[in-house]
Protein backbone atom coordinates (compact mmCIF):
# COMPACT_ATOMS: atom_id res chain seq x y z
CA UNK A 1 0.00 0.00 0.00
CA UNK A 2 1.17 3.75 -1.55
CA UNK A 3 1.65 6.21 1.54
CA UNK A 4 0.06 9.51 1.05
CA UNK A 5 4.06 11.15 0.19
CA UNK A 6 4.84 8.06 -2.40
CA UNK A 7 1.28 9.31 -4.13
CA UNK A 8 2.39 13.05 -3.81
CA UNK A 9 5.79 11.72 -5.30
CA UNK A 10 4.41 10.04 -8.25
CA UNK A 11 2.47 12.60 -9.18
CA UNK A 12 5.00 15.26 -9.14
CA UNK A 13 7.81 12.91 -10.80
CA UNK A 14 5.19 11.82 -13.82
CA UNK A 15 3.79 15.65 -14.15
CA UNK A 16 7.84 16.55 -14.60
CA UNK A 17 8.63 13.62 -16.85
CA UNK A 18 5.87 14.88 -19.45
CA UNK A 19 6.57 18.19 -18.86
CA UNK A 20 9.94 17.70 -19.82
CA UNK A 21 9.06 15.63 -22.70
CA UNK A 22 6.06 18.40 -24.07
CA UNK A 23 8.95 20.83 -23.91
CA UNK A 24 11.41 18.24 -26.18
CA UNK A 25 8.57 17.99 -28.42
CA UNK A 26 7.97 21.73 -28.99
CA UNK A 27 11.68 22.66 -29.13
CA UNK A 28 12.06 19.84 -31.43
CA UNK A 29 9.03 20.97 -33.95
CA UNK A 30 9.88 24.82 -33.59
CA UNK A 31 13.52 23.96 -35.44
CA UNK A 32 12.33 21.87 -37.73
CA UNK A 33 9.99 24.75 -39.11
CA UNK A 34 12.30 27.01 -38.82
CA UNK A 35 15.92 24.63 -40.18
CA UNK A 36 13.93 21.92 -43.00
CA UNK A 37 10.29 23.18 -43.50
CA UNK A 38 10.06 26.06 -44.73
CA UNK A 39 12.22 27.57 -48.09
CA UNK A 40 13.72 30.65 -46.57
CA UNK A 41 16.08 30.91 -49.44
CA UNK A 42 12.94 32.14 -51.63
CA UNK A 43 10.92 34.27 -48.87
CA UNK A 44 11.15 37.62 -50.81
CA UNK A 45 9.44 41.05 -49.74
CA UNK A 46 7.04 40.60 -52.29
CA UNK A 47 6.24 36.87 -50.70
CA UNK A 48 6.13 38.78 -46.90
CA UNK A 49 3.50 41.57 -48.87
CA UNK A 50 1.40 38.66 -50.35
CA UNK A 51 0.72 37.06 -46.79
CA UNK A 52 -0.21 40.53 -45.44
CA UNK A 53 -3.04 40.83 -48.63
CA UNK A 54 -3.73 37.25 -47.94
CA UNK A 55 -4.64 37.80 -44.07
CA UNK A 56 -6.18 41.52 -45.04
CA UNK A 57 -8.51 40.17 -47.06
CA UNK A 58 -9.01 37.27 -45.20
CA UNK A 59 -8.85 34.81 -48.11
CA UNK A 60 -8.86 31.86 -45.66
CA UNK A 61 -12.19 32.26 -44.73
CA UNK A 62 -13.45 30.56 -48.01
CA UNK A 63 -9.84 29.05 -49.42
CA UNK A 64 -7.50 26.45 -47.22
CA UNK A 65 -3.68 26.92 -47.35
CA UNK A 66 -1.99 23.28 -46.68
CA UNK A 67 -5.16 22.39 -44.72
CA UNK A 68 -5.39 25.67 -42.79
CA UNK A 69 -9.17 27.76 -43.50
CA UNK A 70 -12.41 26.96 -44.66
CA UNK A 71 -13.35 24.63 -47.38
CA UNK A 72 -15.89 26.35 -49.46
CA UNK A 73 -13.49 27.28 -52.16
CA UNK A 74 -10.23 25.11 -53.15
CA UNK A 75 -7.36 24.40 -51.71
CA UNK A 76 -4.42 26.56 -52.78
CA UNK A 77 -1.10 24.69 -50.98
CA UNK A 78 -0.53 23.68 -54.42
CA UNK A 79 -2.45 26.10 -56.43
CA UNK A 80 0.91 26.99 -58.16
CA UNK A 81 1.80 23.90 -58.90
CA UNK A 82 -1.79 23.43 -61.15
CA UNK A 83 -1.53 26.91 -62.85
CA UNK A 84 1.92 25.64 -64.77
CA UNK A 85 4.87 25.80 -61.86
CA UNK A 86 6.75 29.18 -60.42
CA UNK A 87 9.12 28.73 -63.58
CA UNK A 88 6.48 28.24 -66.36
CA UNK A 89 3.81 31.26 -65.53
CA UNK A 90 2.68 30.04 -62.69
CA UNK A 91 2.55 32.73 -60.21
CA UNK A 92 1.32 35.33 -63.65
CA UNK A 93 -1.24 32.60 -64.44
CA UNK A 94 -2.62 32.81 -60.88
CA UNK A 95 -2.66 36.99 -60.78
CA UNK A 96 -4.22 36.95 -63.83
CA UNK A 97 -7.31 34.79 -62.67
CA UNK A 98 -7.64 36.62 -59.65
CA UNK A 99 -8.13 39.95 -61.42
CA UNK A 100 -10.56 38.40 -63.63
CA UNK A 101 -13.15 37.56 -60.57
CA UNK A 102 -15.88 36.66 -60.80
CA UNK A 103 -15.72 34.98 -63.36
CA UNK A 104 -19.59 34.78 -64.30
CA UNK A 105 -19.81 31.36 -64.95
CA UNK A 106 -23.25 30.20 -64.28
CA UNK A 107 -23.94 27.71 -61.45
CA UNK A 108 -20.23 28.04 -60.02
CA UNK A 109 -19.06 29.97 -56.65
CA UNK A 110 -17.90 33.27 -57.70
CA UNK A 111 -15.23 34.90 -56.36
CA UNK A 112 -15.34 38.20 -55.39
CA UNK A 113 -12.85 40.93 -56.85
CA UNK A 114 -10.74 42.71 -54.27
CA UNK A 115 -9.78 45.07 -56.70
CA UNK A 116 -5.94 44.50 -55.94
CA UNK A 117 -3.23 46.47 -57.68
CA UNK A 118 -1.27 44.87 -60.16
CA UNK A 119 1.81 45.04 -57.54
CA UNK A 120 -0.52 43.56 -55.01
CA UNK A 121 -2.11 41.08 -57.70
CA UNK A 122 1.71 39.77 -58.53
CA UNK A 123 2.58 39.86 -54.73
CA UNK A 124 -0.14 37.29 -53.63
CA UNK A 125 0.35 35.10 -56.89
CA UNK A 126 4.49 35.08 -55.21
CA UNK A 127 3.04 33.75 -51.51
CA UNK A 128 0.73 31.07 -53.21
CA UNK A 129 3.71 30.16 -55.37
CA UNK A 130 6.35 30.04 -52.39
CA UNK A 131 3.81 28.29 -49.88
CA UNK A 132 3.70 25.87 -52.43
CA UNK A 133 7.67 25.13 -51.85
CA UNK A 134 6.78 24.20 -47.75
CA UNK A 135 7.56 20.84 -47.08
CA UNK A 136 4.38 19.70 -45.71
CA UNK A 137 5.11 15.67 -45.77
CA UNK A 138 2.27 14.96 -47.73
CA UNK A 139 -0.29 17.43 -45.59
CA UNK A 140 -3.37 17.81 -46.05
CA UNK A 141 -3.73 14.38 -48.05
CA UNK A 142 -4.85 14.37 -51.64
CA UNK A 143 -7.97 11.91 -52.35
CA UNK A 144 -7.61 9.15 -55.47
CA UNK A 145 -9.05 11.58 -57.95
CA UNK A 146 -5.82 12.57 -58.49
Amino acid sequence: MQTKSAARNIFYGGSVFFLVILIGLVVHSHLYIINESTDSTTLTASVERGKRIWEDNACINCHTLLGEGAYFAPELGDVCKRFGGADYGGAESIAAFIAAQPSGIEGRRQMPNFNLSEDELVDIANFLCWAGTIDTKGWPPRGSQE
